[in-house]
């Protein structure tokens, strides 16, 4: 595969066939409360594309420049959660100053996107599979806009299910993760196009 490509493949593999969500499960705390409408959805989504884009570049350049060369990379949790926070902590100040109403949407998830593990998933998965720091990006950005399409869809089943007939125990918490599932499934079949390990 051609190397200037290769960040673009990671891109739409981590939206796609790899999707941070559908495939390894990570997110699905905020995943399964905030999906209940788009409005609410759409704005943490875009708020999670943010903090994880940025954070996966943000942590690459920790680890290669300041982990490595001092030998602290068995500090690596810890010192990506802290980036995380402290740029989640500078997203929260800028949606409250920017849209009240989103922010009061969203509620005590705003913060939570610090401990989603998603996030964490993402500079992580970037450190095992030793990408570099355009491919690091991509990932991030690509991962985030999985998860977003991921909680979009299943806001918009959900508002769909409000007018729909659903066996009693099945209600609530059952009929999203029978969902999520069937997205999950959904999702495999892009597998054949692109896979990144």
């Amino acid at each position: 595969m051609n190397p200037s490509v290769y960040p673009v493949a990671i891109f739409f593999a981590a939206i796609f066939t790899n999707n941070i969500l559908l495939t390894n499960y990570l997110g699905m705390c905020s995943f399964l409360s905030v999906s209940r409408e788009i409005k609410t959805s759409l704005g943490l989504g875009a708020a999670v594309i943010f903090v994880m884009a940025v954070t996966s570049a943000l942590n690459w350049i920790v680890y290669e420049y300041i982990l490595i060369p001092l030998d602290l990379t068995y500090l690596r949790y810890i010192v990506f959660i802290i980036v995380i926070a402290a740029f989640v902590q500078i997203v929260e100040m800028i949606i409250e100053r920017v849209s009240e109403t989103l922010y009061a949407a969203l509620g005590i998830f705003l913060p939570l996107i610090t401990v989603n593990c998603a996030i964490l998933g993402a500079s992580l998965f970037m450190v095992i599979r030793q990408y570099n720091f355009l491919s690091s990006f991509m990932y991030g950005f690509g991962s985030g806009i999985g998860w977003s399409i991921a909680i979009l869809a299943m806001a918009g089943i959900r508002q769909k299910l409000k007018n729909a007939k659903i066996p009693r125990g099945l209600e609530g918490a059952g009929i999203t993760l029978i969902i999520t599932g069937m997205m999950a499934l959904a999702f495999i079949g892009f597998t054949g196009m692109i896979k990144i390990s």
